[in-house]
């Protein structure tokens, strides 16, 4: 859904109200965090929260899955999320029979990528860890998605992102903005990266961002963009090039499609949407509008795209999905003004010196 609409955006700004309410109740939780009123715990070995002040879009699932790839030959590791929209509750580890259904969607797509790592999910994250780390004894590292806003567990290293687009220091609460939580808040974190630049960005901007989000001495600062992958069959894997003479139907439900459109606007002859709300839960009647629209574009040189995530609630079509040219399109983050490198030390020395503190 898209929020910026002129008629839901009128609406969002009837909602101003509500959003003052939403600021206080935030503000007075924050608080009660802050003087130990409500406990935070910590454990007893390196917990990175990856997450934002903003309500979905900023690239947290991109951003785990880069850590995982750098860590993941070097220390046992686990990721632990909510499992948003999962039809569970509670604690639950994935295993070779686990669903999207069961786990969550980008939970599901960290086991199908990563099925060498340990994958988790639970709401509550103080009363999940425990249980993780009693059917998972040898894990030396937790990195817990989307958990900002979670302050029962005190993360020993808080990665905050924030999109170039809509930096948060431009954001209002919710429901007129996308703010769900305080701006302040941002101090708490220690890495904080400005997610989907443009690839050229320059270093003037750049710098021009850096003072606008008031970057403290305890705080390091970086910019990353998306890189699309060649798109690879839901089914066989086998890959296919988006070219200059294709014509792409785009099937997604995520928060933020707009920098995929944008590649598509690039690379494509031209592309269609069908666009859903984030985490949507596929239905039959939905992959028949899916196969509808696909079938009524009149070139033959023609694919339907998707994302990752929406391929593992589109996985459980496999029986339709055989005979059409449906593919996935691999998505990876990229740390700019070369500061890969600097990004990954500084994440090796926390684990490497953590500390119960």
């Amino acid at each position: 859904m898209n929020f910026n609409a002129p008629l839901l955006k009128s609406i969002r700004i009837l909602l101003f109200p509500l959003s003052l309410i939403y600021a206080i109740v935030l503000s007075l939780r924050n608080w009660m965090f802050d003087k130990n009123i409500i406990a935070s715990t910590s454990f007893n070995l390196p917990v990175i929260c990856v997450g934002n002040l903003s309500a979905g879009g900023t690239g947290k699932s991109t951003m785990v899955e880069y850590l995982i790839s750098e860590f993941k030959n070097s220390i046992e590791l686990a990721t632990l999320s909510r499992g948003y929209k999962r039809k569970t509750k509670g604690y639950a580890l994935a295993n070779n029979d686990t669903s999207a259904l069961e786990i969550g969607d980008e939970p599901m797509q960290f086991h199908l990528k990563f099925p060498e790592i340990t994958v988790a999910v639970g709401e509550e994250r103080v009363m999940a860890i425990p249980q993780l780390l009693h059917d998972r004894p040898h894990t030396k590292l937790i990195i817990l998605d989307d958990a900002f806003q979670h302050r029962s567990v005190k993360a020993g290293l808080n990665i905050l992102l924030t999109e170039y687009s809509n930096l948060f220091t431009r954001d209002w609460f919710l429901p007129t903005g996308e703010l769900r939580d305080e701006r302040k808040s941002y101090v708490r974190g220690n890495l904080l990266v400005v997610t989907k630049c443009p690839p050229a960005i320059s270093l003037p901007e750049a710098m021009e961002i850096k003072k606008e989000l008031n970057i403290l001495p305890h705080q390091q600062l970086f910019f990353s963009s998306i890189n699309y992958g060649i798109p690879y069959h839901i089914i066989h894997h086998r890959s296919m090039p988006v070219s200059s003479s294709m014509e792409v139907l785009l099937v997604s439900g995520i928060a933020n499609p707009v920098p995929l459109k944008d590649f598509l606007q690039e690379k494509a002859q031209a592309y269609y949407e069908l666009l859903f709300s984030d985490h949507h839960i596929f239905s039959i009647d939905d992959w028949k509008d899916i196969v509808k629209r696909f079938e009524s574009i009149s070139t033959t040189n023609k694919i339907i795209l998707t994302t990752e995530k929406d391929a593992v609630r589109l996985a459980k079509f496999s029986n339709e999905v055989k005979e059409l040219p449906l593919y996935v399109i691999p998505i990876k983050m990229k740390i700019l003004f070369n500061g890969g490198g600097q990004f990954t030390d500084l994440i090796t020395k926390f684990i490497e010196t953590f500390q119960l503190k």
